[in-house]
């Protein structure tokens, strides 16, 4: 077994005419920032559309608990937001989910 990995899941909801337009902002602040950030090993963005609501899932491995509070801050269980993302998002879930991963 390889050595424990923390990943990190946010999820959030815009409108579906939005998908695209979401996707590039994500890219632009999101995973620019996952990815700058010491101790990220990986970005992921999921993304489904239901009828008129498209789900996002950013999906981020980390090294580190330590590492992940470079990027989240303190609070790291609270889910971080950009001033853009009212302009976006259906509502701000406050929590983002951390699990420890094993890779086989």
């Amino acid at each position: 077994m390889k050595s424990k990995i923390i990943t990190r899941i946010w999820h959030g909801t815009t409108r579906a005419v939005h998908a695209d337009e979401y996707l590039e902002f994500l890219i632009k602040t999101g995973v620019a920032d996952y990815k700058k950030t010491e101790g990220n090993l990986s970005v992921k963005i999921l993304r489904r559309v239901e009828a008129d609501i498209c789900h996002f899932w950013t999906v981020t491995t980390w090294d580190s608990v330590e590492n992940i509070k470079k990027f989240a801050g303190r609070d790291y269980e609270k889910a971080k937001y950009y001033a853009e993302d009212k302009q976006f998002l259906l509502e701000f879930e406050p929590q983002v989910v951390h699990c420890e991963t094993f890779e086989f």
